[in-house]
């Protein structure tokens, strides 16, 4: 079974997200979008031609969205079957989170590893056939 394909975004925590936002396009480049984060736009290595995108988002450190998790940061993994690796995941003894997000973006679960850090699993929707 495929397990992880890619990283579908990396999130993390500041005392001062406005802030840091600012620093970063002004020093990187990275310009935020309305909604505070970033998309950088990809194509997939197997020569497909399908195109996808990484997310950078920046959250407040008050922030419950990484719950329970303590650490500032939170990986999102794209993966092809998400409620399929979730099973094989509980099987195998990890802490699954029982609740899973589905929205026009695609279906989100959680795992946690070994040292408590809060792990988004992310199933892009299915790509739509022309016409």
């Amino acid at each position: 079974m495929k397990r992880v394909t890619g990283i579908g975004g990396i999130f993390f925590k500041a005392r001062d997200p406005k802030a840091l936002l600012e620093w970063y396009r002004r020093h990187l480049g990275i310009n935020a979008e309305s909604w505070g984060g970033a998309t950088f736009p990809w194509q997939d290595a197997d020569g497909s031609g399908k195109e996808g995108f990484t997310v950078w988002t920046i959250f407040p450190a008050s922030s419950k969205y990484f719950d329970p998790s303590h650490s500032p940061f939170m990986v999102n993994y794209r993966v092809p079957d998400l409620r399929a690796l979730l099973d094989v995941l509980r099987s195998e003894g990890c802490t699954v989170d029982e609740k899973i997000d589905s929205s026009e973006f695609g279906d989100f679960g959680w795992v946690m590893d070994p040292e408590g850090n809060r792990i988004e699993l992310w199933q892009p929707p299915a790509e739509k056939s022309p016409g």
